[in-house]
């Protein structure tokens, strides 16, 4: 048994389940097995098997970690804490949270800092594009308040949008700030020059991404970002339509490549990270039910775990840019894409008609009305209000 790959272990995690149709909370233990991926659920409330051990290799160990939100045959858990002692010793070195921010100016290169930060073994457990005011600016670099720095700095972070983001991995605030490289842009280029700050900073206010430095920080700097889902929202409502990054991608580390790909076309002007219940990915999907032979697969592939939605704006910020942006994307069927629009981004990162990469709005007057649902949060609030508690569970 190698505890340090989890190799031949069998992890157990506290989860829980909201009944959409009750408004019930059902706790159950969760066992993970390793060593041929199997999974078993116990009733705690009931002290039975719930579920007997079985296959599923679609869950790895890596997505097991504490508000993490996984869907298990369309129960949608979300993990509250480990199971055993065992589990907690052998994982929590494991699965650190830290905060990481995208400055303003490293807006243009999101995509790309995305794209290092999964192929450097993170996963994003969060993840919003914010407006700051001034005061938020002020509050957030309040430990810096009267350093000769502190208002150029808080000037600069409210002139444009920022992506806030926590970030899971080994060790994840000494790696995410290893990866930041020295502070000063200048001196990262000298001293680290494949850092996030030498390759996208310009000097020591301008350097692309902020990292936290100890737990106690990114705990609180989380916060700041997370604790009102509402806070610096950005999203424009108007000339817009939806992307969503599906699920699948997500899982695959790929979706800083998908955002790279779009910012070379459009700007994207509203970005956060969701987890749909069932019956939020049904509400979403409804236009399509009983239209598309599909839609239960459908549905069951945008609740399989998080997404990254978009807001999306032509880059004058005029015009409605549903059907540029959905030729763009391709057609539906990913297969056949490949063979008819190659360079699409369906043909790129798409599987076949269900994991198809990315969702984009069809008609062009339900781009506003997409992103509203999902920016405004128009989704059952009551299922969601219970997910969205997942950024105080460390």
């Amino acid at each position: 048994m190698d505890t340090r790959t989890g190799e031949g272990c069998r992890f157990a995690f506290n989860v829980r389940w909201l009944d959409p149709n009750t408004h019930l909370i059902w706790h159950y233990q969760l066992f993970y097995y390793t060593h041929d991926q199997s999974i078993e659920m116990f009733d705690i409330k009931n002290q039975r098997i719930f579920l007997k051990r079985v296959s599923h290799p679609e869950i790895h160990l890596e997505h097991l970690y504490l508000g993490a939100s996984i869907s298990l045959y369309s129960r949608q858990l979300i993990i509250e804490s480990y199971g055993d002692e065992f589990s907690r010793k052998h994982l929590q070195g494991f699965q650190e949270t830290t905060f990481a921010l995208i400055k303003p100016d490293g807006i243009k290169n999101m995509g790309r800092i995305i794209d290092l930060i999964f192929s450097n073994g993170f996963l994003i457990k969060e993840l919003r594009m914010c407006k700051l005011s001034v005061e938020d600016a002020r509050n957030f670099y309040k430990i810096h308040s009267g350093k000769p720095f502190y208002e150029a700095l808080t000037q600069f972070m409210a002139s444009g949008l920022c992506v806030a983001m926590d970030l899971v991995a080994e060790n994840a605030v000494r790696r995410w700030r290893t990866l930041l490289g020295p502070t000063n842009s200048q001196d990262a280029r000298d001293r680290d020059p494949n850092s996030i700050r030498a390759l996208f900073g310009t000097d020591s206010t301008q350097n692309a991404c902020h990292g936290s430095d100890s737990l106690e920080s990114a705990k609180q700097e989380s916060d700041f970002f997370f604790r009102d889902r509402n806070f610096g929202s950005c999203a424009r409502l108007e000339n817009c339509t939806l992307c969503i990054i599906k699920p699948h991608l997500v899982f695959d580390g790929v979706a800083g490549q998908v955002i790279d790909l779009v910012l070379k076309k459009f700007d994207v002007t509203a970005m956060e990270m969701v987890t749909f219940s069932q019956p939020n990915a049904a509400e979403f999907y409804e236009i399509y039910k009983g239209v598309l032979p599909d839609f239960h697969a459908m549905v069951h592939e945008l609740a399989s775990g998080p997404f990254i939605a978009m807001e999306i704006s032509n880059k004058d910020g005029q015009g409605n840019p549903v059907s540029s942006f959905r030729e763009f994307c391709g057609p539906p069927d990913s297969q056949a894409c490949r063979i008819v629009r190659p360079n699409t981004l369906r043909a790129k990162y798409g599987i076949n008609k269900i994991k198809n990469g990315v969702h984009c709005t069809d008609l062009p007057e339900d781009g506003v009305l997409e992103c509203k649902f999902i920016f405004k949060h128009s989704f059952n609030p009551f299922v969601d209000a219970m997910e969205y508690t997942n950024h105080n569970l460390r």
